[in-house]
């Protein structure tokens, strides 16, 4: 069965070109329940997508000729579905691990060790009244995931300490935080499950010298840690204390892992495990509910109708929430690096695309910045609204306000406005509408529902490669650059430029080290 399948072909043409939201509603009067679901703390308006009823009966038919359940439940088994690098995908594995049933427990007890011994070393850390600064050192899902929970459970810190992150190879930001650090009062993460990434190790190696230099009494093992799934190259670099992950963690579903460490020290092990008791929760949800009821398996086929059949290129991401600034870029690289594949796993070519740009910012915010081309460009981007409910904070109006912003903006982009004259001139207040979008409600912003909701964009994304037929959980893309690099690194310094093609050469000429 290939992936354009003529009905589904047939109906997108006539949903992107043709199929009116505003009637949609006019006809059916139950559309809205109709396609909402909920599922553990999150529950999604899907009403305004460019889709009904029979579009998402014939995307589970899809699904289920892609052995979606089948291959789901290899996941959940600790099957090597990573077929390219020979691995199980096992981040669902370890939430069960560390605080699932007895008998989850029990089949994927080896996988808890490291996030236990996590979790004692950031108890160890937080009650030891000299540290008063961790930075984490780290790039890709080694720090957006960390980064962007961190942000969001800001009203659940319980320690004075406070959390820097690091992630770029350009030392202004590494410099930024060193100058307010003090050696004796820190403790640097270096998080790496290859301990191979250039732009970690090189951060890590200036903060080793740096530390060297200001405080040369100091022990460095005492004041650094290293997080990897390969120990022996960070004991070969001198580190002491050294936290392992395992294999078939891929890094951008590592939040979970060790690699949540500074989360961890911010908000203490019990709310961690909160956060994975939501994870496991959303786990239970995507593994046991049946398709036509799978919140994951709803926004997953969403992603594919509107990449593969309606050809959107993009999905624009606004959360609602000032704690939730992160989660574009999270997402972002959730899905691009999961899903933007041109080959199936067996690597012959994909049919059709694969994959969105996954790109936004945090509403309100952003409505003065690119919501004038959402509303009245010429292209169409289906965006994504998230919402909490309930805020942490008790400042009377804002949040009603923040709320009111979000609904108005979907019912805008769905209902548009008829032509206004401005100074004469017809048009400049058009709004076309029929613009879809997507509505997902959180009620609070806790350790467990942003756990269940981040386990639910894990397993979105899996849903929708499954079906496109690639593997989600390798990033053979990301390699070239990196491979490249090396070598303009070399050249930089040199300022050879045999054998490069000559655009290359003349960047190497005109940037040569000095």
């Amino acid at each position: 069965m290939k992936l354009a399948s003529h009905a589904l072909t047939a109906d997108a043409v006539f949903y992107r070109n043709q199929f009116d939201l505003r009637e949609a509603f006019e006809r059916d009067v139950a559309r809205f329940p109709g396609l909402s679901l909920s599922a553990p703390a999150v529950t999604a308006d899907m009403s305004k997508c460019l889709w009904d009823r029979s579009v998402v009966t014939q995307l589970m038919e899809l699904a289920r000729a892609r052995e979606l359940e089948t291959r789901r439940a290899a996941m959940f088994d600790g099957q090597a579905i990573n077929e390219s690098e020979g691995r199980p995908v096992l981040h669902a594995s370890l939430r069960a691990a560390v605080v699932g049933d007895a008998a989850s427990r029990g089949k994927t007890s080896d996988l808890a060790g490291s996030v236990l011994d996590m979790l004692e070393l950031a108890q160890t850390i937080r009650r030891n009244p000299a540290i008063q600064d961790v930075v984490h050192i780290g790039i890709g899902g080694s720090s957006l995931g960390p980064e962007l929970v961190c942000q969001a459970l800001a009203d659940f810190k319980s320690t004075a300490i406070r959390v820097h992150f690091v992630s770029n190879i350009d030392a202004h930001q590494l410099d930024a935080v060193l100058r307010a650090l003090r050696p004796a009062s820190t403790v640097f993460v270096v998080a790496s499950k290859s301990f191979s990434t250039l732009e970690t190790l090189r951060n890590a190696q200036s903060a080793l010298r740096w530390f060297a230099r200001q405080a040369p009494e100091l022990a460095t093992q005492e004041h650094f840690v290293a997080i990897t799934a390969k120990p022996e190259r960070a004991q070969a670099m001198g580190f002491g204390a050294v936290l392992g992950m395992p294999e078939g963690i891929g890094g951008r579903f590592s939040l979970w892992s060790s690699i949540g460490l500074p989360i961890a020290i911010a908000i203490g092990p019990d709310h961690f495990k909160a956060l994975l008791q939501g994870g496991c929760a959303m786990d239970q949800h995507f593994l046991g509910e049946p398709l036509e009821k799978n919140l994951p398996v709803w926004l997953g086929l969403l992603d594919v109708w509107n990449s593969t059949y309606l050809q959107f290129a993009s999905r624009c991401v606004v959360p609602y929430h000032h704690g939730l600034r992160r989660l574009p870029a999270f997402l972002q690289q959730l899905d691009m690096e999961s899903n933007g594949k041109r080959v199936k796993r067996d690597g012959a070519p994909v049919d059709g695309r694969t994959g969105q740009c996954v790109w936004g910012e945090v509403g309100s915010d952003s409505q003065h910045a690119f919501f004038q081309w959402l509303h009245q460009g010429t292209q169409i981007t289906p965006v994504e609204f998230v919402v909490v409910r309930h805020p942490c904070h008790q400042l009377m109006g804002h949040h009603q306000a923040l709320l009111a912003n979000a609904v108005a903006q979907a019912q805008a982009l769905m209902l548009g406005q008829s032509s206004r004259k401005v100074n004469g001139l017809n048009g400049h207040q058009d709004f076309p509408g029929n613009r879809p979008s997507c509505f997902l409600v959180l009620e609070k912003l806790t350790p467990y529902n942003l756990g269940a909701f981040l386990a639910l964009q894990e397993h979105r994304v899996f849903v929708a490669g499954t079906v496109w037929g690639v593997n989600s959980f390798d990033q053979w893309g990301v390699e070239l650059g990196k491979v490249l690099a090396t070598d303009i690194d070399r050249r930089l310094s040199s300022g050879d430029g045999d054998g490069l093609d000559p655009s290359t050469a003349g960047l190497v000429a005109l940037l040569q080290a000095t």
